[in-house]
């Protein structure tokens, strides 16, 4: 199947509601280009080289999410165009990404990644990490980002009752910060292998890579 074939199938099984980000790091331009043309307008890269090197020879109406880890020292390299930072994983990487949102005259809208997963290998703050941030009063000094959610990555598992009860419990600690704070709106989980679960248990955002583009590129 072409990969419009595959963005028309994927778009049609999801709710209004929910968006499809594109997941398309390793892929060249002619395959975001071949999505772009089939209407897909949002894209993730998880590398900020790669990312900012698609943005200056891709169309400029693409909205750039960077859903990989991000290294404080690389912010400013994407802070005069990126539309959306899933992974925040601490109030430092925060802080930073004020800064230079602040030197592009922008403000950055933002993830905050919660470590749902079973595994070491996934980043991300626990709820009382969260709060913290929520009420500290350095967060409260930050005019240049804008928190509208959270994110997170189930275990990589082939046992669905886990993958259900770690997205039951991000969309549970999704819901209590929600009604304290109106901007929240978004709950970034779930990809290809499990982004229907995702969205039953609440997600409004799911990163699709290979069961578009098909297999990775390394």
């Amino acid at each position: 199947m072409s990969i419009k074939e595959n963005l028309d199938k994927i778009k049609n099984s999801l709710p209004r509601y929910v968006t499809l980000v594109a997941v398309s790091k390793t892929k060249p331009n002619a395959a975001i280009l071949e999505a772009y043309k089939a209407g897909q307008r949002v894209f993730g890269e998880n590398k900020i080289q790669e990312m900012t090197q698609k943005w200056e020879e891709l169309p400029r109406d693409i909205q750039w999410h960077m859903i990989g880890h991000v290294q404080r020292n690389k912010v400013k390299y994407m802070a005069a165009y990126v539309s959306l930072i899933h992974g925040v994983d601490s109030f430092k990487l925060l802080k930073e990404i004020d800064k230079q949102a602040k030197k592009n005259e922008r403000t950055i809208d933002c993830l905050l990644q919660i470590h749902i997963a079973e595994e070491d290998t996934k980043f991300g703050l626990d709820e009382n990490e969260l709060i913290n941030i929520f009420n500290s009063d350095g967060y409260k000094e930050l005019k240049n980002i804008n928190i509208i959610g959270l994110m997170g990555m189930a275990t990589f598992t082939q046992n669905e009752n886990q993958i259900k009860k770690e997205f039951k419990k991000l969309h549970s600690i999704f819901e209590g910060i929600k009604n304290s704070d109106t901007s929240v709106s978004t709950l970034s989980m779930g990809m290809s292998g499990d982004y229907k679960m995702a969205i039953a248990e609440g997600s409004t955002m799911v990163r699709i890579g290979s069961s578009i583009f098909g297999a990775r590129n390394y």
